[in-house]
């Protein structure tokens, strides 16, 4: 079983991935995406991803090792993330993976694997919130950029706009007004399937 964790930027979902790895009672194993971008600050490869060159992303595509991929044309240029065809027991029963994604991400591995081992977990904020997380995100970062925060918000507008969330059949959706409350109802709906 995979389970695609995504949502709007700073919604809050890489501190509910990472909480719900912490909770060895899931069993959850992490697939790390690949991008191109340079690391943020305290990133570490292999953990939040691959960061990988252009080099790289070609020979795995060369391969046909990579299942999906978005760039991103930022101020700094193309910023490529993709996920490879690594793991090769998602199917197996008791199994569980975890990644985080974009809503594209989430459609093109559920059809990859299957929209019966392919499990949506969307994270929602309200907007007001997102710009103030963002903002204050960006200002730890070595060359901070208010361009790139409202880059970033614009384009979650489109991306995960109520019309594609309908169509990718998105129905269960978790608000992260409290991150431990939020967790936990992860966490059931995890436990339960």
């Amino acid at each position: 079983m995979l389970y695609v964790m995504m949502g709007k930027s700073a919604t809050g979902k890489d501190t509910i991935y990472t909480r719900l790895l912490r909770r060895k009672n899931l069993h959850l194993k992490k697939i790390v995406p690949y991008t191109t971008r340079p690391k943020r600050k305290g990133e570490i490869e292999g953990q939040e991803y691959h960061f990988v060159d252009e080099t790289v992303m070609q020979k795995l595509k060369d391969a046909d090792k990579i299942i999906e991929h978005r760039c991103y044309k930022t101020i700094h240029g193309d910023w490529h993330y993709f996920t490879a065809d690594d793991y090769t027991d998602i199917k197996e029963p008791g199994t569980r993976y975890i990644t985080i994604g974009t809503l594209e991400a989430y459609v093109k591995l559920r059809d990859y694997y299957g929209s019966d081992y392919v499990v949506p977990i969307y994270v929602y904020v309200n907007d007001f919130e997102r710009m103030k997380r963002s903002l204050a995100r960006e200002r730890r970062q070595e060359s901070p950029s208010v361009a790139e925060v409202c880059r970033r918000f614009l384009a979650d507008e489109n991306d995960f706009s109520d019309v594609l969330l309908q169509a990718a059949k998105i129905e269960v959706m978790f608000e992260n007004i409290n991150i431990d409350t939020c967790v936990d109802s992860i966490s059931y709906m995890i436990e339960q399937s």
